[in-house]
């Protein structure tokens, strides 16, 4: 993958890794504990006055940490602005950390009134929540969790300190009541748990207050994924020389489409076109044949109802796409059974993934699979709720039990590669979930890995493009009722040639 630059890859830390960070860049500070917190604190003021210039009375609700203490600091800035601001924590949760007390104390020094949190914050023009920021572990007590449903109730907009309280910071989880935030300021680096899973619809706009640390405070540190934004794609798609022809794009097989769920091939092999695949065939049944040319004239349809009937059709391709409208019958399981042993490579998912999780076989080299967070639950011999409790684990789990590329679909897709590269998508829209938009996942990344990139690099940059163009599709046409057709005809739009 050559792409370079923030804008290509953003490293998201876990807050183990955040927290290495964060004492690295105080030793750089001179060993001075409290100038982070300072610079956190005036960082915070910035955001609120760029983005509630007109914010007249608010509530900073500050939990016993560190967090705030950044709370606190922002407060005696508003302060000092002329603002009617009001610091709130919960009952039995005063400052606890020598930097918070002095926080606190820097703020009842200039004035500032301090409260233990009442029935409710209505009134309020802004809620600042820094009651947790990376110290949140998991089990908030009563207290705190009647202060998150206040700062629910206000109805006010909320900026988060650093992470929406009750938000898990490394994996995204959210196992209880949490914030939900208007914005997330994030301090020093971003937080791999905020851009993935049932953290999406905590975090509000994301924002990075760098702190002016020294690039010297990430020495030695590993981001737990890279995020992928769309300016990415002009770095990761291959681009056609000027003698081009159709065979240097690749040949692309669908495989798929029982009976009653022909779509679904139909649909692969349009995204596959669309994407860029020089040729694509399918391989299907008898019946779909004819709706199949009837609507992608370009592909090659092949009524196949023996499996064992594909291995021309295998050796003739670069790359097979398997599993979109498969089914779990005997035909199925054959087809399966032939294309694991006979394909260059394979890009997995559907009934395909479902059909491996019961009878798991060998998977050719450079192999991608495409599950949901169900399918990745069968795969895994887990229940759902524990692959999106931290879907990147779930991901590289899934790279460790079959030894190939893993794209875990949904809010903030997470693709995994054997070489413990991790990437996190960072576009796409509520819009897209609707059937068969899996299907045209499948379809993009098989042509990419036609067009000779390499399984980790094809998968990054298709679920990249696929969100991208789904994305394009909703600002054209809205986000409501939006198919996975319209999201193929938008992939012209954002292509490389």
């Amino acid at each position: 993958m050559h792409a370079t630059g923030t804008e290509a890859a953003t490293p998201l830390f876990d807050v183990a890794a955040m927290r290495r960070i964060e004492a690295q860049a105080t030793a750089l500070l001179g060993g001075d504990e409290s100038e982070l917190m300072r610079r956190a604190g005036a960082a915070a003021w910035r955001c609120v006055l760029a983005h509630w210039p007109r914010a007249l009375r608010i509530v900073v609700a500050c939990g016993p940490g560190n967090n705030g203490g950044d709370g606190y600091v922002l407060a005696r800035h508003a302060l000092e602005a002329g603002r009617d601001v009001r610091a709130v924590h919960a009952p039995g949760e005063a400052p606890r950390s020598d930097l918070a007390r002095r926080a606190m104390a820097a703020f009842v020094d200039a004035g500032g009134r301090v409260s233990t949190a009442g029935a409710g914050l209505a009134g309020c023009d802004l809620v600042v929540d820094a009651l947790f920021g990376i110290g949140f572990d998991g089990r908030p007590d009563d207290a705190s969790n009647a202060l998150i449903a206040a700062i629910a109730a206000s109805g006010a907009p909320v900026l988060a300190l650093d992470v929406p309280s009750g938000v898990d910071a490394s994996c995204g989880d959210v196992p209880g009541i949490a914030v939900r935030a208007s914005r997330t300021l994030q301090f020093m680096g971003d937080h791999a748990g905020l851009a993935t899973g049932a953290a999406l619809d905590h975090v509000g706009v994301l924002e990075l207050a760098s702190l002016d640390v020294s690039p010297a405070a990430f020495d030695g540190v590993s981001p737990r994924a890279l995020r992928l934004r769309p300016p990415a794609l002009r770095g990761l798609l291959p681009v056609r020389a000027r003698t081009a022809h159709k065979g240097d794009a690749g040949h692309v097989l669908v495989a798929g489409g029982n009976h009653g769920m022909g779509g679904a091939a139909m649909l692969a092999a349009a995204a596959a076109l669309r994407a860029g695949a020089g040729l694509v065939s399918v391989a299907t049944r008898a019946a779909h044949v004819g709706p199949l040319l009837a609507r992608s004239p370009e592909a090659m349809a092949h009524a196949i109802e023996d499996p064992m009937q594909m291995g021309p059709l295998l050796a003739a391709a670069d790359v097979c796409a398997l599993g979109p409208g498969l089914g779990r019958d005997d035909w199925a399981r054959s087809l399966v059974a032939t294309a694991t042993s006979r394909a260059h490579a394979l890009v997995v998912d559907a009934d395909a993934l479902n059909l491996l999780a019961a009878n798991p076989r060998p998977l050719p080299g450079g192999t991608v699979v495409t599950p949901h967070p169900g399918e990745a639950a069968r795969l895994l011999g887990r229940m759902r709720d524990e692959v999106g409790r931290d879907r990147i684990a779930a991901a590289q789990a899934l790279v460790a039990r079959l030894g190939c590329v893993a794209v875990l679909k949904g809010a903030g897709t997470v693709v995994a590669a054997p070489d413990g590269r991790t990437w996190i998508i960072d576009a796409g829209n509520p819009g897209m979930a609707v059937g068969g938009m899996g299907d045209v996942l499948t379809g993009i990344i098989a042509a990419l890995r036609a067009q000779g990139l390499a399984a980790a690099e094809a998968a990054a940059a298709g679920a990249l493009l696929h969100a991208v163009a789904g994305d394009r599709a909703a600002r054209e046409g809205g986000g409501r009722g939006l198919l996975p057709s319209d999201l193929v005809a938008a992939l012209r739009g954002v292509d490389a040639c």
